[in-house]
C-alpha cells in the first residue's frame, strides 16, 4: 500500500483538496483531525498535558488559547508538547493504514499540514502539494476569524516556502481556479495512482 502525503502551506485549500480524495473513495489520515480527536473533553491527551501546563485543563477542557499562548512564545514548551502528542498521532496513523491496508485501499493520503517542516515527507511514496497565488493565500487566511497580518506572518515564518513546497512536490494541485478545477485535478492524480499499482 502507497502511502500519498498531503500538504500545503495555511490558507492554500489543503482541508477541501483531502475532501476530494475522501469523495473518490481514498482513505485519508487527517492528522489535524487526530490531534482534536486527542484533545477533545477528558480525551486521551488530557492528562500529559495537563501534567506538563499546569493551568491549560479546566474541568476535562483544554483551553487552547492558553495552550497556543505558551507554546508559541516557548520553543522548550513546543518541544514538551509535541513529545506528548506525536507517539499518538503516530499509534493512530499505524492503526488507520493497518485498517486501510486490510480493507484492500491500494494507497493511502496522509494529510499533514507541516509535512516538509517534520521531514514526513521522505516518508511518503508521492507528495501532493496544494497551492495558490500568494495573493490568493493572503486574502483566504485574513478572512479567518481572530486573524490578524501580524499572526498570518508569523505562521508564514514557521512554514516551508510555497515555492520549496512545489518544487518537492510530484503533483501540484492549483486550487486559485475553483472548486471544480481542484477537483478535476484530483481525480487525474487518483486515476494516475491507480494506473500506477
Amino acid at each position: 500500500m502507497k502511502i500519498i502525503g498531503l500538504t500545503g502551506s495555511i490558507g492554500m485549500g489543503k482541508s477541501e483538496t483531502a475532501k476530494m480524495f475522501a469523495r473518490l473513495g481514498v482513505p485519508v489520515f487527517d492528522a489535524d483531525a487526530e490531534v482534536h480527536k486527542l484533545q477533545v473533553k477528558d480525551g486521551p491527551a488530557i492528562p500529559a498535558i495537563d501534567a506538563a501546563f499546569p493551568g491549560v485543563v479546566e474541568s476535562g477542557v483544554l483551553n487552547r488559547t492558553k495552550l497556543g499562548e505558551l507554546v508559541f512564545a516557548d520553543p522548550l514548551a513546543k518541544k514538551r508538547l509535541e513529545a506528548i502528542m506525536h507517539p499518538m498521532v503516530t499509534d493512530a496513523r499505524i492503526a488507520f493504514f493497518d485498517a486501510a491496508e486490510k480493507a484492500g485501499a491500494k494507497f493511502v493520503v496522509l494529510d499533514v499540514p507541516l509535512l516538509f517542516e517534520t521531514g514526513g515527507n521522505k516518508a511518503c511514496d508521492k507528495v501532493v502539494v496544494v497551492s495558490a497565488p500568494s495573493g490568493v493565500q493572503r486574502e483566504r487566511v485574513l478572512a479567518r476569524p481572530g486573524m490578524t497580518v501580524e499572526k498570518f506572518e508569523n505562521i508564514l515564518a514557521r512554514q516551508v516556502p510555497d515555492s520549496d513546497k512545489r518544487a518537492g512536490a510530484d503533483y501540484i494541485i492549483e486550487t486559485d481556479k475553483g472548486l471544480e478545477h481542484a477537483f478535476a485535478q484530483v481525480e487525474k492524480i487518483v486515476k494516475e495512482l491507480e494506473q500506477d499499482q
